[in-house]
């Protein structure tokens, strides 16, 4: 089973893809986009090009546990994903992923440009991953 993880942004869109078993996530791309229906057009590039059975959306979670105004954002996105592409969307809380992805961007000295370049993909990664152990 091959999972598509996705960082949807206001203006970056972090892309991870799992390896074929579905065991591992690995980066793929950043999407630098505004518009939400190309966006979710080049994802649906990127499925059909990897043959992707499911999309992970990381939910931006409150620290509370609540669902704010991103979030609602976000569920409006993955079901016009998930309407267009007709692959599965589930959401992942991705509370303090870029933070994650901040702190290992640190450990490997990348900043500045290159580092605004990838966080989001490393932050997609990351959602991905723990959707993955979260579901084995």
């Amino acid at each position: 089973m091959r999972i598509l993880g996705v960082d949807f942004g206001n203006s970056r869109t972090g892309v991870a893809i799992s390896d074929e078993l579905g065991l591992t996530a690995q980066p793929l791309e950043t999407i630098t986009e505004r518009d939400k229906l190309v966006i979710i057009k080049r994802l649906m590039v990127i499925a059909k090009e990897n043959n992707i059975d499911e999309i992970v959306v990381g939910m931006p979670v409150n620290m509370d546990g609540t669902l704010g105004a991103r979030a609602i954002i976000t569920r409006k996105f993955g079901e016009k994903l998930e309407e267009k592409s007709e692959i599965p969307v589930k959401y992942m809380d991705e509370r303090l992923s870029t933070v994650s992805a901040g702190g290992f961007l640190n450990e490997c000295d990348v900043y500045g440009k290159k580092r605004k370049k990838i966080i989001d993909m490393v932050s997609a990664v990351i959602i991905l991953q723990n959707y993955i152990d979260k579901n084995k």
